[in-house]
């Protein structure tokens, strides 16, 4: 997901006071709380502090929209109860009353509750963007946490090129990602979809 980065948290935390926003707050509170008219947009929750995102690129955008689609698509192929949601939160099982992360996009086989958080999240699904990934990274392994989620892929934004962290058998994270380059295929086993790689990047300029 994509974030403004140190310099929009800093200078959230020297006008927060005059906005409105707290400097720290739970999950349970973040959730309920509505931003200041000035700062509308995405927010996640991270170690207890709200932290706003910065729109996508065209390239982040496109990439994230397409492999929606393609899923989306297979999901309903496939009939049953999963689907496929833009910007889920979810929450970490490290620090679960701190943190409330936002993913680019999620997928859950449980029902629609209307509420602001994905239950049972079973695939979580990250596009790096050079300004964040540090932060994404973190995302990464703090999703980690959640027990029902059985893969995590990251996408690049500047290259065809994607890293799919899976569970063994027996529910450990392998420690090693399988590397999807641009001539590899994207497959999820968990929702059994599988789809040339370059598929998601189609609407970009990146080959």
């Amino acid at each position: 997901m994509r974030l403004e980065g140190r310099r929009l948290s800093a200078h959230l935390a020297g006008v927060s006071t005059a906005l409105k926003i707290p400097p720290r707050m739970t999950v349970a509170e973040f959730l309920t709380w509505e931003p200041p008219d000035h700062w509308q947009g995405l927010w996640q929750l991270r170690v207890a502090e709200p932290e706003m995102m910065a729109p996508a690129s065209d390239a982040h955008g496109s990439i994230q929209s397409r492999l929606s689609q393609l899923i989306g698509m297979h999901l309903d192929t496939c009939g049953g109860h999963c689907r496929i949601v833009t910007a889920p939160g979810v929450v970490p099982a490290e620090r679960s009353e701190d943190n409330c992360l936002v993913p680019d996009l999620g997928i859950t086989c449980s029902p629609p509750t209307g509420e602001h958080l994905m239950h049972q999240p079973l695939v979580l699904i990250e596009i790096l963007s050079p300004t964040n990934v540090s932060k994404t990274r973190a995302n990464v392994h703090a999703n980690r946490s959640i027990s029902t989620v059985a893969e995590i892929v990251v996408l690049h934004s500047t290259a065809v090129l994607a890293e799919v962290l899976r569970r063994a058998p027996d529910g450990a994270w392998l420690a090693v990602p399988e590397a999807v380059a641009a001539d590899g295929q994207l497959r999820l086993s968990s929702i059994g979809f599988a789809a040339p790689l370059r598929d998601a990047y189609r609407t970009t300029n990146l080959t």
